[in-house]
């Protein structure tokens, strides 16, 4: 199954959609995080702005980024009112400097960091064949790049506050073969790098995860789905559980990643997928795969 955008849309810069980007969420549980510094990139609209949301309303003082400082803008005036952010700050992941200069502004006077949330990526509709290397190595400096700038750059802030955690956004996209061939292969080095950075910075306490979701229901769906009134149902058909995911199930899954409740989860890879890693429902259902019959299981000689 190949959608368009790849079934994980992170909102970390996608070319759709305006704002308010996400509706409010319901109560969460007050002081989870307070006094935390939390950083969310890509957090403009989208799966980025629900995580700065979720941890916002549990205490924590997140700050937000993006490449787009007109939505990103937006965005912080939305939350303003109920939950305003530390910073809001217009930043190219995939720049080095402009990394750092977001990393100590995020860090903050104390020079602390306790959560990283990295969500930025975005993927081109090019096929495989017609894949340009500009477009592969645009693709990977979103998804992979940008992660490891923001882990880098993060490293000194979240050893100085002790008991710290990433949690990186990855995609289903990097877990199997749905197409978006340069997009799933950046977000399966997501994956790779996390392990590598949970298994090296354990012994200092800083935990590392990845959350990766199948498709949400972000921005970046609103263009093809007023084109085309049966995508979302079709894609729906896909999943177990016949319905698509909302910003907010991920923003849940990463404040509990990040949470005490967490304190011994390190390395692992979340899917907030609806069920559809789990297998095929159609196939489960037609017994296409295993043995044909009773007789050809026993060798040919039906069992009592």
């Amino acid at each position: 199954m190949t959608a368009s955008p790849p079934l994980h849309g992170s909102g970390g810069g996608d070319p759709a959609g305006e704002g308010p980007p996400v509706p409010a969420a319901g109560p969460r549980p007050a002081g989870q995080f307070t006094g935390r510094r939390v950083l969310v990139t890509g957090a403009a609209q989208g799966i980025g702005l629900a995580v700065a949301e979720r941890f916002l309303r549990a205490g924590a003082l997140v700050t937000i980024a993006d490449r787009d400082a007109g939505r990103l803008a937006r965005a912080a005036a939305w939350l303003a009112p109920t939950h305003p952010v530390v910073a809001a700050i217009p930043a190219d992941v995939t720049d080095p400097e402009a990394v750092g200069a977001m990393i100590r502004a995020a860090a903050g006077p104390g020079r602390v960091l306790h959560v990283l949330v990295n969500n930025v990526g975005w993927a081109t509709e090019s096929s495989f064949a017609d894949t340009t290397l500009g477009e592969w190595n645009a693709q990977l400096a979103a998804c992979l790049t940008s992660t490891f700038l923001c882990c880098r750059e993060a490293l000194p802030y979240l050893r100085a506050a002790g008991p710290a955690c990433i949690v990186n956004i990855g995609s289903v996209n990097g877990l199997a073969a749905y197409g978006h061939e340069a997009y799933s292969a950046a977000k399966a080095g997501v994956v790779s790098l996390t392990q590598n950075l949970a298994a090296g910075l354990g012994p200092e306490g800083i935990r590392a995860n990845v959350v990766a979701p199948g498709t949400i229901l972000t921005p970046a769906w609103d263009d093809r789905a007023a084109a085309d009134a049966g995508l979302l149902d079709r894609l729906r058909a896909n999943y177990p559980l016949r319905t698509l995911g909302t910003p907010q199930d991920v923003a849940a899954a990463c404040a509990f990643l990040a949470s005490d409740d967490a304190r011994w989860i390190t390395g692992v890879v979340l899917p907030v997928d609806g069920g559809l890693g789990c297998g095929n429902e159609a196939m489960r259902a037609s017994r296409a795969i295993g043995p044909a019959s009773t007789a050809e299981a026993a060798g040919g000689q039906a069992r009592s």
